[in-house]
């Protein structure tokens, strides 16, 4: 089906930080958005890349040899193996781009795994 995505409305519809939604699916690979505020787990996806596109707030992506720094309309591509931890001192809203398999805590699975994602 095609449609526009109004973004920001759908943003305005995720109440719950590090909880990614579905927005979009195209060649194998989800669309998400997200809300993120506080620390991350560390973790890595071993069979995919990750692309985080930041839309709002400064998201700051720790891994074990630097930090780097996101702003709005930056984007970066974490290839896959690399561990890495996202933390955002304020909100941060934020669209990622990931292969379906994708599990948004990677290798590791706790409370902040989300295996069945809602889409909006």
């Amino acid at each position: 089906m095609i449609r526009n995505i109004k973004v920001e409305e759908k943003l305005a519809e995720i109440k719950e930080y590090w909880s990614p939604v579905i927005v979009g699916e195209l060649n194998g690979q989800h669309v998400k958005l997200v809300k993120l505020l506080g620390e991350f787990v560390w973790h890595k996806h071993d069979s995919e890349d990750e692309m985080f596109y930041v839309i709002s707030g400064d998201l700051k992506i720790e891994f074990r040899d630097k930090t780097i720094s996101l702003k709005p309309n930056e984007f970066t591509v974490i290839p896959r193996g690399i561990e890495h931890r996202p933390v955002a001192d304020s909100e941060v809203a934020v669209m990622l781009f990931e292969p379906i398999s994708t599990l948004n805590t990677g290798d590791k699975v706790n409370e902040l795994t989300k295996k069945d994602m809602k889409r909006i």
